[in-house]
């Protein structure tokens, strides 16, 4: 019997190309597709008519997007950007606030890593407000998240941060999500230890214990290492760059992928530290 929508692995057979390609033609929108129960499916009677030339799926425009990645400070993207001379400028500013700025098309993508629970990252907040947009969620790396401590410190739980000053990060951030949620967890309230200063990247972060003005900061690895710093894992994260379907096929963001699919950013990756650029690439979600 003869069904109206075709599978990915149905249409990847016809195509006689991998699965990976059919789900970069839906992220395109160079494909005919429908999104059901989280699942893609091909109109039969569609995929006919694209086949011969008579479908031609309309491409979602691109000359309203701005060149500029947004969302939240990663050390290793904002290095990558420059390194690869993709001519994207950046603007972060925490991952609800990318998100914000990519719903309203004033950025082209923007990184992402939201706390969810349960391990997961992302995909609620996307499924939320982009299910019926044209957008795809492309993995870009697993990050180690921690407290950052002054070399020698004796702290090793969020629960000893109680009477100590603290660097925060912006609400927007996805590291003030997770900062929130392990002080919950550990019956931290906000009185219990002393805000001395709210910063907008990982890097300013650092830069307060390294200066003394802060007994700790939540935030990534690859930031400790860069003052020398302590670090007390607490969780291995997932970070996401969300972006525009067209957009993702245009010269600034290939650059950018072609880029790191070298060895040179795969040493970038091992000297920052705390990484795991293994998923690199993969997609993770792709909206309507």
């Amino acid at each position: 019997m003869t069904t109206a929508f075709l599978t990915t692995k149905e249409l990847a057979d016809l195509l006689r190309v991998k699965e990976r390609k059919v789900y970069d033609l839906a992220a395109a929108g160079e494909v005919p597709c429908r999104r059901v129960t989280g699942k893609l499916l091909f109109p039969r009677a569609e995929i006919e008519a694209w086949l011969q030339g008579d479908g031609a799926v309309e491409p979602t425009p691109t000359q309203d997007l701005p060149p500029i990645v947004a969302g939240s400070h990663d050390p290793l993207l904002d290095w990558a950007l420059r390194q690869a001379g993709t001519g994207l400028a950046s603007f972060f500013d925490g991952s609800l606030d990318g998100l914000d700025r990519l719903a309203k098309r004033t950025a082209s993508a923007s990184g992402t890593h939201v706390y969810e629970g349960q391990a997961q990252w992302n995909l609620d907040h996307l499924r939320e407000r982009f299910s019926s947009q044209a957008v795809v969620a492309m993995a870009w790396a697993k990050r180690r998240q921690g407290l950052i401590l002054p070399a020698g410190s004796s702290i090793t739980a969020m629960a000893e941060l109680a009477g100590k000053r603290v660097t925060l990060r912006q609400p927007t951030a996805g590291s003030r999500i997770l900062f929130d949620h392990f002080a919950t967890k550990a019956g931290l309230s906000a009185e219990a230890y002393q805000t001395v200063s709210v910063v907008r990247t990982e890097t300013e972060a650092a830069a307060d214990v390294a200066s003394g003005r802060a007994d700790a900061a939540l935030g990534l690895e690859a930031a400790a290492r860069q003052f020398k710093l302590a670090f007390q894992p607490l969780i291995e994260e997932t970070f996401d760059l969300v972006v525009w379907q067209r957009a993702y096929f245009e010269p600034p963001l290939q650059a950018l992928w072609q880029f790191c699919r070298s060895r040179d950013f795969a040493d970038k990756a091992a000297e920052l530290g705390g990484y795991d650029i293994t998923p690199l690439g993969q997609v993770r979600w792709v909206g309507a």
